[in-house]
């Protein structure tokens, strides 16, 4: 297909949907987060076991994506976009009525299933339809629906948790996919998407064999999944943290982490001059450095708010990364941008919910500081590896 410039009302029009889309995948996977002291009361579970609800979301939103690469290649991105946020509103609504931490935990799955079928796809719907020069500048712009979500999503469930209880916020997370269902079903421009064509097993195992040929791409989700674990790893740890030292609760636990989305909203509006003036590799090691040094500061358990202002740094650092990884994988395969970057999405995600139980461990064994520290060294080391491996892009083509 051949890509479109982005200022066509065509391409504005699918960012908006897209951002829509976004929004309401990242507005429900970081709402839980702030909540999990509470719900761990109010279910009478132990808090390091509520804390992975967070996995149980991202795992399956990893395990999916082997399976809605291909079905987004072969019967359509903008198809497979709608049903499952169709289903990811489903599912949250009936995590507002679940009964016991065992019944949310399955329907934490199948959300995180569901909201799998969201980002990833977006990415390359725009990777086929906006010209390569033009893709990290719109990637920017939709990452600020992604990253207001995860704003909202933090600071919206921990202000309100006191007022709606948990059951209301699960409740509005579902009332927001609803509205992006019916913005997907009915916004879409199909009159632009490829035609559907037959999916096979064999055919799709074959696809992921040949991207994953591409020495390029491998780096790229090696990349992705160490930078999950590293980063992501503390989130749903932090209330908790913030509990056991005294300062504050879900309020608290939702403001800090909301830094976290701050800081990606510095990024976007930024992305231009710093694809400009500093470029790839300098992108990717002032991102490594820029975490590196945060969550150095968080290790270092002082006030909520040194961990707000230091969680916006590390927002900011890991955009740096991680978008410049998201513009390189929606180019490492042309012909089967879907499933390239499902893939991208299955290693980020496995990441980020293994994350969660080494960090869990790391903590109980090591203390805060020691474990952030060992994150901030492999982040630092991560920016500086891939600004070498990656720092001369060549166009790459399914061999």
């Amino acid at each position: 297909m051949t890509a479109a410039p982005p200022a066509t009302s065509s391409a504005t029009r699918l960012i908006v949907i897209l951002s829509v889309a976004g929004f309401a995948s990242t507005f429900a996977g970081r709402s839980i987060e702030p909540l999990v002291g509470v719900l761990a009361r109010d279910l009478a579970s132990d808090p390091h076991t509520v804390a992975l609800l967070s996995t149980a979301f991202a795992l399956p939103y990893a395990l999916i994506q082997p399976v809605l690469g291909p079905l987004g290649d072969g019967l359509g991105k903008e198809r497979i976009v709608a049903i499952c946020l169709g289903v990811l509103a489903l599912a949250l609504g009936c995590c507002a009525l679940a009964p016991d931490i065992a019944s949310l935990f399955w329907l934490r799955i199948l959300a995180g299933a569901a909201a799998g079928g969201v980002v990833p796809l977006a990415l390359a719907l725009m990777g086929d339809r906006i010209a390569l020069a033009h893709r990290q500048v719109a990637i920017g712009r939709f990452l600020v629906a992604v990253i207001l979500g995860q704003l909202s999503g933090s600071t919206f469930a921990g202000l309100i948790e006191a007022t709606v209880g948990w059951r209301g916020v699960m409740a509005i997370t579902a009332a927001v996919a609803v509205a992006a269902a019916a913005a997907a079903l009915f916004g879409f421009d199909r009159t632009a998407a490829a035609p559907p064509r037959r999916v096979g097993v064999r055919e799709a195992v074959a696809r992921y064999r040949t991207i994953v040929a591409i020495p390029r791409a491998r780096v790229l989700f090696a990349a992705v999944f160490v930078e999950a674990i590293a980063v992501f790893g503390i989130f749903p740890h932090l209330a908790p943290l913030l509990e056991a030292r005294g300062e504050g609760g879900p309020r608290e636990a939702g403001l800090a982490l909301a830094g976290f989305a701050a800081g990606g909203l510095i990024y976007s509006a930024c992305v231009g001059l710093f694809v400009r003036h500093l470029g790839l590799s300098r992108m990717l090691m002032a991102g490594g450095t820029i975490c590196a040094g945060a969550l150095l500061v968080i290790g270092m358990a002082s006030r909520w708010q040194v961990d707000a202002a230091a969680l916006v740094a590390l927002g900011l650092g890991f955009y740096l990364l991680h978008n410049s990884f998201q513009v390189q994988v929606t180019e490492v395969a042309p012909t089967a941008r879907a499933s390239a970057v499902a893939l991208h999405a299955f290693s980020f995600f496995c990441g980020q919910a293994l994350g969660v139980a080494i960090l869990g461990g790391a903590l109980q064994a090591l203390g805060q500081f020691a474990s952030l520290g060992l994150c901030a060294l492999v982040t630092l080391g991560l920016g500086l590896v891939t600004a070498r491996l990656l720092g001369r892009p060549t166009p790459m083509k399914m061999p």
